[in-house]
């Protein structure tokens, strides 16, 4: 639930710094209106200031062999900390885990569908011997391979227009898409929706996150009236599990956490580049301890993990 903070019209146009591509400027189109509806502004009040990423330039290798998730973020931390905007929007499975001490996470919106979807097939096990997904996402190629050995992994980037270019092209005969995004951009008609069960989702997916400098008092308070608490609470908790891990973009981990009571229920697993091997496990949370109960998750997946699994992560 979220609490209303009702303040004044600022004074000159609060200016919300975004990624361009379409998805992330209807993320911020969201994050605008929820904010002049909590807060009775009228359309005046924000502007958006798009912002050319590192990643949205970069397309034609993995993240991870160019900097990893730093490449959507580092701008946009940069034009905060120089004041060239006072907050910024980010799909929350694409911010690095350890972010800047002056920075904080303000606001979250209410969750989206964080299922995937399989776009140009009925189903996985439907594929052609030696078919080939289109992803960039280490976790979703392991968990492919790891049903499917004999599906080629085929580097699709580039934001949904792109990827559905490239297999409508025939690069690959499937493709992977977040859900969320997909509803977002008016597109909830394409694909399949894979159960959880099948395919836990990367953390924080379908997650939207607001970041100011921990110093603006008073964005922090305009924030807080449009967080809504049950997906703060279950982002952080994922979030938590990662720094426990000491997963980076290189690193095949899905989580997904769920409000059960009064405890935060999480459940998570990693696996091997290829799929060939992964640990799962689930736990309660408490939310009063929830990143000492994130670690004990963690270090429960590694306790059980290979040496050659447990040398993908770092920690604890």
């Amino acid at each position: 639930m979220t609490t209303t903070l009702l303040l004044h019209q600022p004074d000159r146009p609060l200016r919300l710094g975004t990624r361009g591509s379409p998805l992330a400027l209807t993320q911020a189109r969201m994050v605008i209106t929820a904010l002049r509806d909590a807060q009775g502004w009228d359309e005046n009040a924000v502007e958006i200031v798009a912002i050319k990423t590192s990643g949205d330039m970069i397309q034609d290798r993995a993240l991870a062999e160019v900097g990893g998730k730093a490449l959507w973020t580092k701008e946009l931390d940069r034009a905060l900390i120089d004041g060239d905007i006072d907050f910024a929007v980010h799909s929350m499975k694409d911010v690095e885990t350890i972010r800047p001490s002056a920075i904080i996470i303000a606001a979250m919106l209410p969750r989206a569908d964080v299922r995937d979807r399989l776009i140009g097939a009925a189903s996985i096990d439907t594929l052609p011997e030696g078919g080939r997904i289109g992803t960039s996402s280490p976790r979703r190629s392991a968990q492919v391979r790891r049903s499917r050995p004999d599906i080629e992994i085929v580097l699709f980037r580039g934001n949904v227009d792109t990827r559905l270019a490239k297999l409508a092209g025939g690069e690959a005969e499937a493709t992977l898409l977040a859900g969320a995004g997909l509803d977002r951009l008016g597109r909830g008609n394409i694909g399949t929706a894979i159960p959880t069960e099948i395919m836990l989702p990367a953390p924080a997916q379908g997650a939207v996150g607001i970041e100011t400098l921990a110093a603006r008092d008073d964005m922090r308070t305009a924030l807080a009236a449009i967080d809504h608490q049950a997906t703060h609470i279950c982002v952080l908790a994922e979030r938590a599990l990662l720094a426990a891990l000491g997963a980076d973009c290189r690193s095949p981990v899905a989580a997904l956490a769920v409000e059960h009571g009064d405890a935060i229920h999480l459940r998570a697993e990693i696996l091997s580049e290829d799929g060939s091997e992964h640990c799962s496990g689930d736990m309660l949370l408490s939310r009063a301890a929830l990143a000492e109960d994130a670690a004990r998750l963690a270090g429960n997946l590694l306790a059980d993990a290979s040496p050659a699994l447990r040398q993908l992560f770092t920690g604890p």
